[in-house]
C-alpha cells in the first residue's frame, strides 16, 4: 500500500521541528519560537520558565522584553509625525527637541533613524553606563548631560555606528512634538489601532500581564538578570510584547497599513550597512528580508520578515542560552530548502589547568576580569557579581559554557607580550 506523502507545508514544519529539537537539546532555552508562512503556523512552541521561583512555564501568550526589536516602533512613530508634518525627517533633529536637549545642528532626524548621527557611543566597557549608571534613578536631563554632550565621533551622515542614543533622542523628540509621553503615543497610534493589546512600553515598575522574568547564568546556576532601570532604554528598547501581537505588527508592515506608500518607502530604504529605519534589509535566496534582533541582560530576541513570500519568524527569550541569529538563519535556510549543518557545540580544546592561570587577571577594574576557580575559567563582570564560565576551543579562544557561541572570546598577546581581552591589557594577575 502506497504511503501518503505530507503536503509541502507540513513537510517544512516537520523539518523545522526536527532541527529546532536538535538545536535546543544543546541549550537550556527559555522562550518561544513561532514560524508562520502564508497565514499557516508551521511551527510554534514554548520552552522553559517564565518564573523559576514559582515554577511557571512559558506559554505562547507569554510577554517578553523585546530589547532592540523596539526600535522599529520608534521609527514608525517618527514617520507618523513626519506624515502629519509635525516634523521633517530631513531637517535638523535639534529643531524638534526641547532646549535642554540640544544636539549638534548638523545631525538630522534621518541620521538618528539610520544610526549615522556620529554621536559618541556610551555602550562600552570603559564607560560606567552598564556597570553602574543605568542602575540608578532615572533623570532625563542628567542622563543627557552625562552621555549625550560628548564630542561627535564621526561627521554626521558618514559612518554607520549602531548606537542606542540615537533612538533615545527619537523617543524624546516624539514626546516634545506630540505633547504625549512616548509610551502613550506608541500605544494610541500604533498598538491600539492594530489590536496589539498585549504590547506595552515597560518602565521597569508597571505590572505587565504574562510577562516572563529575565534570567542569566552565574557559574552553573540561573539567577535573576542584573538590575537595570528600563527607563534608560526608552525608544531604543523597553517594549514588551508576545508572538500574537508581533504577528499583527508583521501584517501591518506586510500590508502597508497606517502609513502612506511614500513613508513605507523611507522606512524600508536601505542606508549605510544595510540599515533602514529600525530594520535591516538583505537580499537572500533571491528575495527581500527585513530583520532585527535584540540582546540585553537576560534577553535574546529576533524577528525576520519575508513580505514577498509572506513568512514571519519570531524568537523571544528570557535567557541568553541560544544564539537567536544563528537559529533564525537556520530556520530561514530550511524554509528555503537550503541544507543546514547538524547543531553542535564547539569542541573543547585541551589545555593544562596550570596554563589557565596565564589568562587570569584584571583587564579593566570591576568590569573585565578572568578567574580560575576549581579548575574552571570564568569571565567575571559587574564587580564580581556575575561569573560566565568559558572553556577553551582553540589557542587563546574561549566559548561560553552554557550559551551558544558564534564568535569565541579571544584572549591574546600584544606586541609587549601582555595578555589582552577586549583590547585591554592584563594589569593584575591572580595567583
Amino acid at each position: 500500500m502506497a504511503t501518503k506523502e505530507c503536503d509541502p507545508m507540513q513537510a517544512k514544519g516537520l523539518k523545522l521541528a526536527a532541527y529546532i529539537d536538535k538545536y535546543l537539546a544543546l541549550w537550556d532555552f527559555y522562550g518561544v519560537i513561532q514560524v508562520i508562512e502564508k497565514g499557516e503556523v508551521l511551527f510554534e512552541n514554548a520552552y522553559g520558565y517564565a518564573s523559576i521561583e514559582f515554577e511557571i512555564r512559558n506559554q505562547m501568550n507569554s510577554c517578553f522584553s523585546l530589547a532592540s526589536i523596539s526600535k522599529q516602533f520608534t521609527a514608525f512613530a517618527i514617520l507618523l509625525l513626519h506624515e502629519k508634518q509635525v516634523l521633517d525627517i530631513d531637517q535638523g533633529a535639534h529643531l524638534y527637541l526641547p532646549a535642554e536637549l540640544k544636539i549638534d545642528e548638523s545631525i538630522t532626524v534621518h541620521h538618528l533613524l539610520s544610526h549615522t548621527s556620529g554621536l559618541a557611543n556610551f555602550y562600552n566597557f570603559e564607560g560606567d553606563f552598564f556597570a553602574d549608571y543605568n542602575r540608578k534613578d532615572y533623570s532625563r536631563s542628567d542622563f543627557f548631560l552625562m552621555y549625550f554632550r560628548n564630542e561627535l565621533a564621526y561627521p554626521p551622515g558618514t559612518t554607520f555606528n549602531y548606537n542606542n542614543a540615537n533612538y533615545n533622542l527619537l523617543a524624546w523628540m516624539i514626546e516634545h512634538v506630540s505633547g504625549e509621553k512616548y509610551e502613550d503615543y506608541v500605544r494610541n497610534h500604533i498598538f491600539l489601532p492594530l489590536g496589539m493589546t498585549n504590547s506595552v512600553v515597560d518602565d521597569g515598575s508597571k505590572l505587565i500581564k504574562n510577562k516572563s522574568s529575565n534570567y542569566v547564568q552565574d557559574c552553573d546556576a540561573f539567577i535573576k538578570s542584573p538590575y537595570h532601570n528600563e527607563k534608560f532604554s526608552v525608544g531604543a528598547g523597553a517594549i514588551a510584547s508576545n508572538c500574537d501581537n508581533l504577528y499583527k505588527w508583521y501584517i501591518c508592515l506586510r500590508d502597508r497599513k497606517i502609513l502612506s506608500p511614500r513613508s513605507y518607502a523611507r522606512l524600508f530604504e536601505e542606508n549605510h550597512n544595510n540599515y533602514c529605519y529600525g530594520l535591516e534589509h538583505h537580499v537572500v535566496y533571491g528575495t527581500n528580508t527585513y530583520t532585527h534582533g535584540g540582546d540585553h541582560l537576560g534577553v535574546s530576541t529576533y524577528m525576520q520578515n519575508y513580505f514577498d513570500e509572506d513568512i514571519c519568524i519570531i524568537i523571544l527569550s528570557n535567557n541568553t542560552a541560544i544564539d537567536q541569529y544563528r537559529l533564525g538563519k537556520a530556520i530561514s535556510d530550511i524554509l528555503h530548502h537550503v541544507d543546514v549543518d547538524v547543531p553542535a557545540k564547539l569542541e573543547e580544546y585541551p589545555i593544562d589547568n596550570s596554563k589557565l592561570q596565564d589568562y587570569c587577571g584584571v583587564y579593566l577594574k570591576d568590569k573585565i576580569e578572568v578567574k580560575c576557580m576549581n579548575g574552571k575559567l570564568y569571565f567575571v563582570r559587574f564587580k564580581a557579581n556575575l561569573h560566565i564560565e568559558v572553556y577553551p576551543v582553540g589557542k587563546d579562544s574561549f566559548a561560553r559554557r552554557y550559551s551558544d557561541t558564534t564568535q569565541p572570546y579571544r584572549i591574546t598577546q600584544n606586541e609587549k607580550g601582555e595578555r589582552t581581552f577586549f583590547g585591554f591589557a592584563k594589569r593584575n594577575v591572580e595567583l
